[in-house]
């Protein structure tokens, strides 16, 4: 036994190591960052090597603690593993996923269940902000962020893709004769205040400048435009993967079938490098990748009928 090194200190330093940061680790064990650091002292003692770098607002490390960081971390998952199977009981690892509003309640929610269903150990814990996220600062294992893809610190997976559309219901085209573009001057826009300028690239990108791209009602997020348009309000510009179930049962439709696609600028994945040690977080990001794959098939056969509908109608 006496080549093993103090358990605590052992545990300490996996969790800062797997989360980075000592504040983390505390918050996850229980303890003070103090607790933490003094432990992960001890180790470092016992072992005579450095494990961490310690700048002033981050710890970094070594290439030693790197490689005794993976090691370990394969025994400990043994170990409770096999606690699991002797004792029965299953702990439960919490994940904690930001995204938009719209997002998850139009995409991420209607999903999670799949991944609940076969992962019943690992809770995942949602919240929406449209805020910046800081993984230095925050308890936040992963994001979803709309930008470019351009996020140099961290690990970027794309998650679809960006289509703009106007949207509407069945009834208020019925009500409201669209046959050209000029045609939306007539028309209340309702815009996302999370996104100003998706009127005007719509706009820009099939020739209409007789329509004013600002003008209409102005909302704190694609939800509260989805809802105003279900009330009848207006035209929304939104991104078609995020409403397409509501087109697929006829309670959205778009009055022109011109899309823009806005390419690179798309939502993104992104988690630090370090939250792939933790097999729960591997796991996560493989069912979203997955689901983000089937909707993208999902996506193009709604393309394709749609394509068909139309050209019968025209026939």
């Amino acid at each position: 036994m006496d080549s093993l090194p103090p358990l605590n200190a052992l545990r300490a330093f996996e969790a800062a190591g797997r989360l980075q940061s000592i504040r983390r680790a505390a918050d996850e064990l229980l303890v003070t960052p103090g607790a933490v650091s003094r432990q992960v002292q001890r180790l470092e003692t016992f072992l005579g090597v450095r494990l961490f770098r310690r700048d002033p607002r981050e710890i970094v490390l070594t290439t030693e603690g790197e490689q005794y960081l993976a090691g370990i971390s394969r025994q400990l998952d043994g170990i409770r593993e096999e606690t699991q199977k002797l004792t029965g009981r299953k702990t439960i690892e919490i994940l904690r996923v930001r995204a938009y509003t719209t997002f998850a309640m139009k995409w991420l929610i209607p999903r999670l269940s799949s991944f609940h269903s076969t992962n019943p150990s690992t809770e995942v814990r949602l919240t929406t902000s449209n805020e910046t996220v800081d993984f230095d600062r925050e308890n936040v294992d992963g994001a979803i962020r709309l930008g470019d893809g351009n996020w140099g610190s961290v690990e970027v997976d794309r998650v679809m893709r960006n289509e703009l559309v106007p949207l509407c219901t069945p009834s208020f085209l019925t009500d409201h004769a669209l046959r050209s573009f000029d045609d939306l001057r007539e028309v209340h826009l309702l815009h996302s205040l999370v996104r100003p300028d998706d009127w005007r690239l719509w706009l820009d990108a099939v020739g209409c400048s007789k329509v004013d791209p600002y003008a209409g009602g102005k909302y704190a997020s694609s939800t509260l435009a989805y809802q105003a348009t279900l009330e009848g309000q207006g035209v929304m510009i939104a991104q078609r993967e995020l409403f397409l179930d509501d087109l697929k049962h006829g309670r959205l439709i778009q009055p022109f079938q011109h899309t823009l696609d806005r390419g690179d600028f798309t939502y993104y994945f992104i988690y630090p490098r370090n939250r792939l040690r933790s097999p729960a977080f591997r796991r996560f990001r493989v069912w979203l990748l997955e689901q983000a794959e089937l909707a993208a098939i999902a996506s193009a056969e709604y393309e394709t009928a749609t394509a068909i509908s139309d050209s019968v109608a025209i026939k």
